[in-house]
């Protein structure tokens, strides 16, 4: 399922320093939704409700954390991704993004410690996103 607006490209916005999260729902839609798709990094404390896009896990976004899901699976979610590789990745990025909750999966930890290399060894998210989008490519396969 591709997803465009007017023949062109979705424009997604997030959080700056993407992380987990951030990075395996950028991955997912690339690799499912938009193979185009573009995406801007805004602080925190920005105001999107009137920039041009698509926002995630951000204030006011509707792809965001809930119901105890992280962002990745409401995207999962809403665009029906419900391939058995994509569930099991979901589990260890969910275990992943929110540690402190129990019953997530044994790789879990050891995804995060990746993912915090990636974070702080990475100059700027578009860095962060293709080197997270290698280890979520091996996470899928």
């Amino acid at each position: 399922m591709a997803l465009t607006i007017s023949g062109t490209a979705v424009h997604f916005i997030t959080r700056e320093r993407i992380h987990v999260d951030r990075i395996a729902t950028a991955w997912a839609i690339r690799r499912f939704v938009d193979p185009q798709a573009s995406f801007e990094f805004v602080p925190r404390t920005r105001d999107v409700s009137r920039l041009p896009g698509i926002p995630f896990d951000i204030r006011g976004a509707e792809l965001g954390h809930r119901n105890g899901r992280c962002t990745f699976e409401s995207l999962l979610e809403k665009y029906e991704l419900r391939d058995r590789a994509l569930r099991r990745m979901a589990a260890i990025i969910r275990g992943a993004d929110l540690p402190h909750e129990e019953g997530g999966p044994p790789e879990s930890p050891g995804v995060l410690a990746v993912f915090d290399g990636i974070r702080d060894s990475a100059s700027t998210d578009e860095e962060r996103l293709a080197r997270g989008g290698a280890v979520c490519d091996a996470l899928y396969a």
